[in-house]
């Protein structure tokens, strides 16, 4: 159970903004050296929080996020609990609307057709599954994060050893500009500031712990697996970091394949990998908020599952809105739409967390 919440972290943590390299770049790798040594200390911030609300909610036994965050704010919980609603509900629209944006750049990338037919082909796509194979996507969830983990692995540890020129050409390049080390601090914040969200997916997994205290060494676990995948994306992206064309990439990762070894093989490879990575984190959070709409569980009737119209129109709608934020682009989507779900969770998660830490001790007194 340590391990399997730890990898709950990893595999919400990566999806199609991380499969598809455009995170880390935007987040580390364009503050220059620094990037070998921000994304350690952006998971160890997430650490502490994630440990410490996860042992929050097994010494309290509350489950469900909305219990919870009844439990933890207390007396202020009217007036926390609700903002954290509507940090949440903006995290449904965002990420979704990442996974459209990366798998219609990927598509985009491969084939060259527009943008915004790209995503409108994907768009249909998870809509058609959303409504009819969220129960598969669900069930080859774990198998399909395996297969990226593994796909990312043949493509970045090959790339890594064969570009160590290119890394080293990277880190005299970046040492030269003499990139502020503030400036890399403050990425890395806001990055590990927009993560805290995930703190509502998280909690009702500490019922599976046999003690509150099993949360810190899980996350202790997940600290190690994010940290050390995020650092070998980082030096597979260094690779292409002196590559002009570079910087303005909106899928770094199928960039740096199509420049570097075996592009003929692992081309392919990555595309379908990072697609079918942003179509299920898709499909979940558009199934995910068509509960929420609509409010009730799907009716069964003989061996198959009724749909209803109200849950047609429910994911339709949800895939019309996250269509149109897609149109914003990866980039802009992955810089900006993060960065304002960053500013939203400091007053939400941030000062309460630090505040309730203080107070109680660390959730002793």
């Amino acid at each position: 159970m340590i391990l399997g919440v730890s990898f709950v972290w990893f595999t919400t943590h990566f999806g199609g903004g991380f499969a598809s390299g455009a995170q880390i770049y935007s987040y580390f790798v364009r503050y220059g050296v620094w990037c070998l040594l921000m994304p350690v200390l952006a998971m160890l911030y997430n650490t502490l929080f994630f440990a410490y609300s996860l042992r929050f909610a097994r010494k309290h036994e509350v489950y469900d996020y909305r219990s919870y965050n009844d439990a933890f704010y207390g007396r202020f919980s009217p007036i926390f609990s609700n903002l954290f609603e509507v940090l949440y509900i903006c995290v449904m629209c965002v990420a979704p609307a990442v996974a459209f944006a990366t798998g219609g750049a990927t598509l985009s990338t491969l084939t060259g057709l527009p943008y915004l037919l790209c995503t409108l082909l994907i768009g249909v796509f998870i809509f058609v599954v959303a409504i009819f194979g969220t129960d598969l996507v669900r069930r080859v969830a774990s198998i399909l994060s395996i297969c990226i983990v593994a796909g990312l692995l043949i493509v970045y540890i090959p790339n890594i050893i064969a570009g160590f020129s290119g890394i080293s050409a990277a880190v005299s390049s970046m040492t030269q500009a003499e990139l502020p080390l503030g400036d890399a601090l403050y990425s890395a914040f806001l990055y590990g500031t927009f993560q805290l969200s995930n703190i509502a997916v998280f909690v009702q997994h500490a019922k599976s712990f046999e003690r509150p205290e099993d949360a810190v060494k899980s996350m202790g676990v997940g600290f190690v697996v994010n940290s050390l995948m995020m650092v070998m994306v980082v030096l597979g992206l260094m690779t292409i970091y002196t590559d002009p064309d570079a910087a303005g990439q909106s899928v770094p990762t199928l960039f740096m394949v199509q420049n570097g070894v075996g592009a003929s093989f692992m081309t392919p490879l990555i595309s379908i990998l990072i697609i079918l990575g942003a179509v299920s984190t898709a499909v979940n959070m558009v199934a995910a908020m068509v509960k929420r709409i609509y409010g009730k569980e799907k009716k069964t009737e003989g061996s198959g599952v009724h749909i209803t119209r109200k849950e047609i129109l429910a994911a339709l709608a949800c895939c019309l809105v996250d269509f149109g934020i897609a149109q914003f682009g990866l980039l802009t989507l992955i810089q900006k739409a993060y960065s304002f779900l960053a500013y939203l969770a400091i007053p939400v998660i941030l000062v309460p967390y630090i505040i309730h830490m203080a107070a109680t001790r660390f959730d002793t007194k």
